[in-house]
């Protein structure tokens, strides 16, 4: 079902497991803590919650890069 609306949409390759990665990056986003992010996506054990789901967005990785560089390298 899922893939099929995604294909309709011309977003090929979405499933679920990709859904469930956003979901889990954007609680990180948050700054919902991580066993609120566990009991959220129902993972009985949190090294799935923090190992396998979830990325930085690019903005926030972005914005790291640039506070480390303005500190290494000011004015």
């Amino acid at each position: 079902m899922i893939t099929e609306a995604a294909t309709r949409t011309k977003l090929d390759g979405v499933t679920w497991r990709t859904l469930r990665h956003s979901y889990r990056s954007w609680l990180d986003e948050t700054g919902a803590p991580i066993t609120v992010q566990q009991n959220l996506m129902r993972h009985s054990d949190i090294r799935t919650t923090m190992n396998i789901y979830g990325d930085a967005l690019p903005a926030t990785l972005r914005a790291a890069n640039s506070r480390v560089a303005r500190m290494a390298l000011p004015n």
